[in-house]
Formats: structure tokens, C-alpha cells, sequence
């Protein structure tokens, strides 16, 4: 009997099938990576204070077009072999299906053997480790399992399980995008935090200008205004971003003063820039007051922090 001839139809359905649900997969398992490094963060990664500048926003996206691409393109294959059974068994079925095994096993394979090796290394086994060994076997185990019965004829036999599994499977796409939105936060809450970023990062920038100032000329501005050159180094004084306003700032002494902005939410990280100044107790303004630590942490709203100027660590600038 003639083997059944492949038409190009055929072809670019499997060929777009296969291509969709490849990327599908990856991006899928990368977005599980994203959220357990958020979930279980390790001290020594860098994660942005917009996790959806680090390839979630991609990820999401992917899975959103892609997977429902692949769902439709294999209902239409379907649909083409019901009406003619002959489709089942042409060439580019068969080596997508097998190929696709292939790369499954070789998967599960792989990431059994970095978990082994990572054992018998005497390693720590760390929560984000074994979680993220889990996904890809997990995932590599359910699309073995799934392309097996699709090439035995299972879920033609079946069909009514093959939807269940369809229907649960995009029920469990659609709980891990909204799950996310719970571990690293919604966009907007995201672009909050990019905000309250910016706003740190203005104020180091502000305070590296006070403190050239003072070298320059061994007094503190008066006002911000003061710090505005047409041949400044650091350019002009930033505005918060959010509001497109001056930050506060209010000279206390001779060697002190204080920068003021307004944040959205708490921030925990300390940014240690330059030469620490020493440590001195917080202005008493019944306001988020840090010590002159050069840390930059803060509580949501309005917030001060208090700089003291050590002349010896900040000497004058040369004449020449």
C-alpha cells in the first residue's frame, strides 16, 4: 500500500504545531524559573526591582499567544485526520512525534543527572534547585506521556480525555500566569517599584552633587538651585520621575542635611555608595528618618534621609 503523500498544508501545520509548542514550553518552564528565584532569592543574584524587565513580561507573552496557537493548530490537524485517517501516518507526523520524544527523555535524562551530580558533589541541595529540577521533569515527563498517546492513537480512542487534559492543562497555564502576579507582583505595582528605584538611584545622584559642592566650596547649597551648572559634571538635578517635582532638600548645619521623596511602598535594599559617613542619630521630625549610614532604606511615603559630612573623608578640592 502507497504510503499517504504529505501535502504542504500538512506540513505547515505540524511544522507551526511543533515551533509553538516548543517555545511554549520553554518559555513556560523559564517563567516557573523566574518566579521560584523571586520566591527563594539567592544573596548573591541580582534580581531588578522590575522583575518584568528580567524576561517575564516575554515569557508571559510567549505562553499567552503561542500555547493557544499550538491548541488551535493541533485541533485543526485533528480535525483533518477524522476526516481522512491516512493523515496519521504521513512522514512529518511521525518524525514530530518521535523527535519530540527524543528531546522529552533526553530532558529527563539531563536533569536527573544535575540533580545526581549535585548529590554525590556534596552540594546543598537548595529549595530553588530541587524546585526548578522538579518543573523540567515534570514538564519533560508530561509531554513524553502526552506525545506517546498521541502517536499510539490514544487520544484518538480517547477523545474525551484528550479534552480534559486540554482543559486542564490551560486551567494550569492560566493559575501560573495569575500566581505570578501574586509572587513578583502585578505590572503596575512593578512600575511602582521602578519608580521607588529611580528615586533612590536620583537622590545618590543629588547627594554625590551636594558633597562636590561642599568640596568645592566648604559650605552646603542653600537650595538645590545652588547645585545647577551649564559645565556640571553630573548634569542637571533630577526630578522624581513620578511626579515631575523637585525632591526636598534642607541643609541642617554646616556639615548636615537632609533629602526627602515620596515612595510608593517599603524598600529594604541598602545601597552603600562611595565613602560611608559615620553614624549619627536620626533628626526627631516624626518622619521615616534613617541614621547617616548611607543606607537607603525606606517605608512608604514620605521619607528623609540625614547625611552628615566627615571633612576628612571629604577634603577640599585642589585650586588647580
Amino acid at each position: 500500500m502507497d504510503k499517504p503523500r504529505t501535502t504542504a498544508k500538512d506540513f505547515f501545520l505540524w511544522a507551526g504545531a511543533i515551533v509553538a509548542f516548543y517555545w511554549s514550553v520553554i518559555a513556560y518552564a523559564a517563567l516557573l524559573f523566574d518566579y521560584i528565584n523571586y520566591s527563594f532569592p539567592n544573596a548573591l543574584s541580582y534580581l531588578p526591582a522590575n522583575p518584568y524587565e528580567s524576561g517575564i513580561s516575554f515569557e508571559m507573552a510567549s505562553v499567552v499567544v503561542l500555547f493557544p496557537i499550538y491548541l488551535l493548530l493541533m485541533w485543526l490537524i485533528h480535525k483533518d485526520a477524522a476526516r481522512d485517517p491516512s493523515r496519521n501516518e504521513i512522514w512529518v507526523r511521525r518524525w514530530a512525534l518521535i523527535f519530540t520524544l527524543f528531546l522529552a527523555g533526553l530532558a529527563m535524562a539531563g536533569d536527573l543527572i544535575a540533580l545526581l551530580s549535585q548529590f554525590f558533589s556534596g552540594e546543598e541541595l537548595t529549595t530553588a534547585f530541587v524546585l526548578k529540577v522538579l518543573v523540567i521533569f515534570l514538564l519533560a515527563a508530561g509531554v513524553f506521556m502526552h506525545f506517546v498517546a498521541e502517536l499510539s492513537g490514544y487520544w484518538e480512542r480517547f477523545s474525551k480525555r484528550r479534552d480534559a487534559v486540554r482543559i486542564g492543562v490551560v486551567v494550569l497555564v492560566v493559575v501560573s500566569i495569575g500566581a505570578g502576579f501574586f509572587i513578583v507582583g502585578t505590572p503596575a505595582q512593578a512600575r511602582l517599584a521602578r519608580f521607588d528605584a529611580q528615586k533612590v538611584s536620583d537622590l545618590q545622584n543629588i547627594q554625590s552633587q551636594v558633597l562636590n559642592y561642599y568640596q568645592a566650596k566648604r559650605a552646603l547649597p542653600a537650595v538645590l538651585a545652588d547645585l545647577n551648572s551649564s559645565i556640571n559634571y553630573y548634569g542637571p538635578i533630577p526630578l522624581d520621575p513620578q511626579t515631575n517635582t523637585d525632591y526636598e532638600y534642607q541643609p541642617i548645619g554646616a556639615l548636615s542635611f537632609k533629602l526627602c521623596a515620596e515612595f510608593n511602598k517599603a524598600g529594604t535594599d541598602t545601597v552603600f555608595e562611595g565613602r560611608s559617613v559615620p553614624a549619627a542619630m536620626p533628626m526627631k521630625t516624626g518622619e521615616g528618618v534613617y541614621p547617616v549610614n548611607n543606607s537607603w532604606q525606606h517605608d512608604k511615603g514620605r521619607v528623609c534621609f540625614n547625611r552628615i559630612i566627615d571633612p576628612s573623608f571629604y577634603p577640599p578640592l585642589s585650586k588647580n
